[in-house]
């Protein structure tokens, strides 16, 4: 999303399944294997918040992902950190889950993760009472965060329909171009998602 708003042009590769010099290749670059991972002039910068303060750093392009007034930039920071933490990871959890052996699934855990869920799209929907994006009037890193937690977790856990706040900011999420360049991009591989996706979005 954060190439895309700012139209920097990047080459795109792919971590394909059984390809093993790609995979091999991946490793070196961060043996924690986890994308994305973006090289920069032969220098691998990790971990997707990170990405974005890198290319506001070096790529600053038209839309400013990370406010100048470090009090706003504080709450795209808290905003941030709240759908890594309290949207995805549960969301995650709840995915990883799925690609167990029937005898070797986690119910608490993934009950826990579904209470973690509720108690977040809670807070969210408060949050975002007269709020057009994640952290304010203006897109920003928290969107990015935003559009891929929000994205996925309604799929394994819906967000409920009083939570109307956190649905339309789903919504408006993927009317944005550059996450719904990224959601058609990802149409193909939807048959890799563990617990299936759903007929939608």
């Amino acid at each position: 999303m954060s190439l895309y708003e700012n139209s920097i042009a990047f080459e795109y590769r792919e971590l394909a399944v059984g390809d093993e010099r790609v995979a091999a290749e991946f490793a070196a670059l961060w043996p924690i294997q986890r994308m994305p991972v973006l090289v920069d002039r032969g220098r691998a910068v990790m971990e997707s918040s990170i990405i974005i303060e890198h290319l506001a750093l070096h790529y600053p392009g038209p839309v400013p992902l990370i406010p100048a007034d470090p009090r706003a930039a504080l709450e795209v920071r808290l905003m941030d950190r709240f759908f890594d933490h309290y949207i995805m990871s549960p969301m995650q959890k709840i995915v990883f889950d799925c690609l167990r052996a029937a005898d070797q699934r986690d119910a608490r855990g993934v009950a826990e993760a579904r209470a973690l869920l509720d108690t977040a799209y809670g807070w969210l929907d408060n949050a975002l009472k007269g709020r057009e994006w994640a952290a304010g009037s203006s897109f920003s890193l928290a969107d990015c965060a935003a559009a891929p937690s929000l994205f996925y977790a309604d799929w394994v856990h819906p967000i409920p329909a009083e939570r109307t706040n956190a649905r339309a900011l789903r919504t408006r999420l993927l009317a944005r171009p550059s996450f719904a360049r990224a959601v058609n991009e990802g149409r193909p591989y939807r048959h890799y998602f563990p617990p299936g996706a759903p007929d939608r979005d």
